[in-house]
């Protein structure tokens, strides 16, 4: 693609777009699965933690921020 065929307009938007427009835009998610822990992330070194049931380890997760 040429610079020259891409939108002057920065606000036209792929309709499947999956990123929020702003930081504080909420958007919804729908996850089937087995089990569903409520953690608090806590501080550990540079980055953050949560610790799972043992009897996770190995399966695949996914981690949802919601607030």
């Amino acid at each position: 693609m040429m610079l020259t065929d891409m939108p002057n307009d920065k606000k036209s938007k792929d309709p499947l777009q999956l990123e929020p427009d702003s930081p504080t835009e909420r958007v919804k998610f729908e996850v089937f699965g087995e089990e569903m822990v409520e953690k608090t992330v806590k501080l550990s070194g540079n980055s953050g933690r949560v610790y799972l049931p043992p009897d996770w380890v190995g399966s695949r997760v996914k981690i949802i921020r919601i607030d």
